[in-house]
């Protein structure tokens, strides 16, 4: 099970949304890498030197390109959603949020 960092019924959610290279999008072997709370809170902290050696240690082959716009969203809890990338950019994009068409 994925950990999570939730506060006030929002999770955190970690993408990238600069065009460039995508965070989750670019790691999807990694499904850690959309929540990982550690991450969530040096990133609020501005701790990047801890980030970037905690990367080293916990995900040697993860591709961190994306690393230099990382962004923390929060999606309620038990939101159903997805991070969509155009040309690297990544947004969250939930369920209510798409125009759905029905045959």
């Amino acid at each position: 099970m994925t950990n999570k960092l939730i506060r006030d019924g929002q999770v955190a959610v970690l993408y990238s949304p600069e065009h460039g290279a995508g965070w989750t999008t670019w790691n999807q072997e990694y499904p850690d890498l959309l929540f990982d709370p550690s991450i969530v809170e040096w990133l609020e902290q501005g701790e990047l030197d801890k980030i970037s050696t905690y990367m080293t240690l916990k995900y040697p082959d993860v591709y961190v390109g994306g690393f230099g716009n990382l962004t923390i969203g929060w999606v309620p809890v038990g939101t159903k959603f997805r991070i969509a990338e155009y040309d690297g950019a990544e947004y969250i994009e939930t369920v209510d949020s798409i125009n759905w068409i029905t045959a």
